[in-house]
């Protein structure tokens, strides 16, 4: 687990930070919608939709393809692009470096 405060990593079990002090909060089962960090061609939106709602990230980008064809929805399917761009959130860097430690560290090095 990591420090919410400052991203370094602490025990899972612990309710403060041993280097911040900081509290941590309790884990609520709710997902947040932020921009995709590790999956994402432009901006990460159609990533971070993928990511919550849990489906492949190829079929929300076919889907928003489709949608922004229809006549005369291409303008509007740039601008909701743009749009949520804007408001959706990104993800804090040390959620996403800690992700990324995750990874590196699950996957086998070959030498």
């Amino acid at each position: 687990m990591f420090c919410i405060h400052c991203g370094r990593e602490i025990a899972e079990s612990s309710n403060f930070c041993s280097s911040c002090g900081g509290r941590q909060r309790q884990r609520t089962s709710h997902k947040q919608l932020t921009l995709s960090a590790k999956d994402k061609k432009l901006a990460g939106v159609c990533g971070g939709i993928a990511e919550y709602l849990d489906v492949d990230p190829t079929i929300v980008r076919l889907v928003w393809v489709a949608l922004s064809v229809v006549p005369g929805g291409f303008v509007g399917g740039a601008l909701a692009y743009v749009l949520a761009w804007i408001i959706i959130p990104k993800v804090p860097a040390f959620a996403s470096a800690a992700a990324g430690a995750a990874a590196a560290q699950a996957s086998p090095k070959t030498s």
